[in-house]
């Protein structure tokens, strides 16, 4: 029986001390995005929950045909995908505070759907990545295809790898396939798997709409992983991600543009000149693929010098 008590008693006694730890626990900040999340998962670590289908979805301001289910269907995969596929689209969402805006003004200007910009995403992850096949850069260009809409490509410069440019010659390539196949879903459709394959595909199964064709793995999911990384990163807390604004990558607009128009022999050289590192000049230029820039007589270079 006393045994009983002291154990009653020091029962009594942790119930109070864990009731005085909770009443003066400093209250959390709501109003953060992330200390919401925290609380959140307080409750329970992790929530696994289907994606709610309930409306209507538009790419380049073309409509998804919700009556189709299969249509439907392919779109909840890849929303449950990206959804729970944290890592990659956490880093995703970071990534396109950084490109986003350097790519919005030129689909402006070029008259290409602001929704073009999800089709990087898809492409590299909105980074300068090369592919089995040798695609570069953040819009995936092929070497021919890179040619062909003016990027220049050297032992020294490849211009895949400047955002800027990729994105205009991006621009001008997904123009030249609305105008052939006369809708943004099927132009998106032929940038993954060729304008050629694409319009082999059109007259070989007598259809004039993507969701109407029947495409390998790699290109029937890819309109709908487009669509699915969009409403994700418009809307990532409506997905469970949770970011301030610190979490965000800097955008890399504090530069002075250099006009070049002599070579440069050494990079690294010319950068300590410069005031700045090796590895930010290529941080910065991307498309500089040697350790040195050769400029040939009547031609400039433009460089971007952060600081």
């Amino acid at each position: 029986m006393r045994t009983f008590s002291h154990f009653a008693l020091a029962m009594l006694g942790l119930a109070s001390i864990l009731l005085l730890h909770t009443s003066t626990s400093a209250p959390i900040d709501k109003s953060s995005p992330s200390a919401a999340a925290e609380e959140h998962s307080d409750k329970l670590p992790q929530v696994i929950k289907s994606v709610r289908l309930d409306q209507v979805y538009e790419l380049a301001g073309e409509a998804l045909p919700m009556s189709n289910f299969d249509a439907v269907e392919r779109l909840d995969r890849e929303l449950l995908v990206n959804s729970y596929w944290h890592s990659s689209t956490v880093l995703n969402i970071k990534n396109s505070r950084r490109y986003f805006p350097i790519m919005e003004p030129i689909l402006l200007e070029e008259g290409v759907p602001e929704d073009f910009k999800y089709v990087s995403v898809i492409e590299s992850s909105l980074r300068n990545v090369t592919s089995p096949a040798g695609a570069k850069g953040i819009w995936q260009f092929m070497k021919t295809s890179a040619k062909g809409f003016g990027l220049a490509m050297t032992s020294e410069v490849d211009e895949r790898y400047h955002v800027e440019k990729a994105t205009r010659a991006a621009c001008q390539m997904i123009k030249r396939y609305k105008e052939r196949f006369g809708t943004w879903t099927d132009a998106f459709a032929a940038y993954n798997i060729g304008e050629t394959r694409f319009a082999r595909e059109r007259e070989r199964q007598k259809m004039s709409s993507y969701y109407d064709m029947n495409f390998g793995a790699e290109t029937g999911r890819y309109v709908f992983r487009v669509l699915a990384v969009k409403e994700i990163l418009r809307n990532p807390s409506d997905f469970g991600f949770y970011l301030d604004e610190e979490d965000y990558y800097q955008s890399m607009s504090d530069f002075r543009l250099l006009t070049v128009d002599k070579s440069i022999p050494n990079l690294g050289a010319f950068a300590s000149e410069k005031g700045i590192s090796y590895r930010m000049l290529k941080v910065y230029n991307p498309w500089l693929i040697s350790s040195s820039l050769t400029v040939p007589a009547g031609k400039t270079y433009q460089l971007k010098i952060p600081g």
